[in-house]
């Protein structure tokens, strides 16, 4: 079991003032220019974002793999990125899930949940067991269990990702477009999860979690409890709610209402 102490009170998960990223291809390459962005404790985001916006640069930077070109980016107050030894418990309390998984294909699925836990806690595998069975069972993985992740389809591969993304039970979650490349089930499924996971699901001993998801298509996320904003032309725009949405008739919205999330 994961034990850290909680979050400082009252300072928000993710506060950013005027920040500018850069393309992970070529960070010299701006993508986002002068974001201003404050995500309270258990809100959940949803920044869409037609092909080509930005949204999986402005993810990972977020995630911390990357540092802002310019501006100001705190998480829990610390200065990000965070890659110093004294600072990882901090940088521990934020999960990513890739959109391709990012699986390693020389380990079992298995194996690729555990690694997180047994690298920061430096358990063996026979005291991860216990750990990892729980995600498992909660994300239906057992029967691929000892499959790499090669001999599984993408909507299970997605899946392994976010197990191995909650292993460490982070406090907030990012996750880059989580819905492409998905069927009808498994877009359900992750809709329900992640819902589950905003509220306090007992994976994380009922603890709500922050959440920030990115796509290219708004109609899967309808409902009132989200948050949403835009990227389009290197700007982040803020949307409100899906009233707001439905009352919005800019060209952007309504192209983002009409993009089809493709399934494989």
């Amino acid at each position: 079991m994961i034990t850290r102490p909680p979050p400082p009170a009252g300072v928000p998960p993710i506060e950013m003032h005027r920040v500018t990223v850069g393309s992970m291809r070529d960070l010299n390459t701006v993508v986002v220019e002068e974001a201003d962005w404050t995500v309270g404790t258990g809100e959940y985001w949803v920044i869409a974002g037609l092909q080509g916006s930005g949204k999986s640069d402005f993810m990972m930077m977020t995630a911390g793999l990357m540092p802002p070109a310019a501006g100001d980016y705190r998480f829990f107050g610390q200065p990000m990125p965070i890659f110093e030894e004294d600072r990882l418990e901090e940088r521990l309390r934020l999960g990513l899930v890739f959109e391709t998984g990012q699986l390693f294909n020389h380990l079992t699925v298995w194996e690729n949940i555990a690694l997180p836990l047994r690298y920061h806690q430096n358990l063996s595998k026979a005291d991860a067991v216990p750990e990892v069975q729980p995600f498992l069972e909660c994300l239906e993985l057992e029967v691929w269990s000892d499959s790499t992740p090669g001999a599984i389809a993408r909507n299970w591969q997605k899946r392994v990702g976010l197990a191995r993304a909650l292993i460490l039970q982070p406090d907030v979650l990012l996750l880059d477009s989580p819905l492409v490349g998905l069927d009808l089930r498994h877009i359900d499924w992750w809709l329900n999860f992640l819902e589950a996971l905003s509220k306090g699901h007992r994976l994380l001993g009922g603890r709500p979690l922050t959440l920030a998801v990115t796509t290219a298509d708004l109609r899967p996320w309808r409902g009132q409890h989200y948050r949403f904003a835009a990227l389009k032309n290197r700007r982040l725009s803020m949307l409100g709610d899906w009233s707001q949405i439905e009352a919005e008739s800019g060209e952007l919205v309504r192209e983002l209402l009409m993009t089809q999330v493709k399934a494989e």
